[in-house]
């Protein structure tokens, strides 16, 4: 039996302003920001090449959540210092590099309601 993850909900105080950082500062394409009943949106988001997205939600029962309550979602990038130059050309507060060792290397940021994400890159050496 196949399964995927392709839609993570994240709680977000704000829509405009989680659309936002998440379309300008981080780079995901905006994939629908529809209104299908009246005190209901949905905004779907989803970084290039990836076939996983994030969804923000008003008036949905089943994506409410306290905003800013998710924790280490992982970007796996191929390029670590060249996506954390271009996160914070755009204005996004990236932490610093951490080498974790074993050819793994991470660095951190939150959006605006705290919800934390990892870029993450692997490097496994050849064996």
């Amino acid at each position: 039996m196949e399964m995927r993850i392709e839609v993570v909900p994240l709680p977000v105080a704000d829509i405009d302003r989680a659309k936002g950082f998440y379309a300008n500062g981080v780079g995901f394409n905006v994939d629908h920001d529809v209104q299908p009943a009246e005190g209901m949106r949905v905004v779907q988001l989803t970084p290039e090449g990836s076939a996983c997205s994030i969804v923000l939600g008003q008036g949905l029962a089943g994506l409410s959540a306290e905003p800013g309550t998710v924790r280490g979602l992982h970007l796996v990038v191929d390029d670590l210092d060249a996506i954390r130059d271009q996160l914070i050309e755009r204005g996004v507060e990236v932490g610093a590099v951490a080498d974790l060792g074993g050819g793994v290397r991470m660095a951190g940021f939150a959006d605006p309601d705290g919800n934390t994400w990892a870029l993450q890159e692997i490097n496994r050496p050849e064996p």
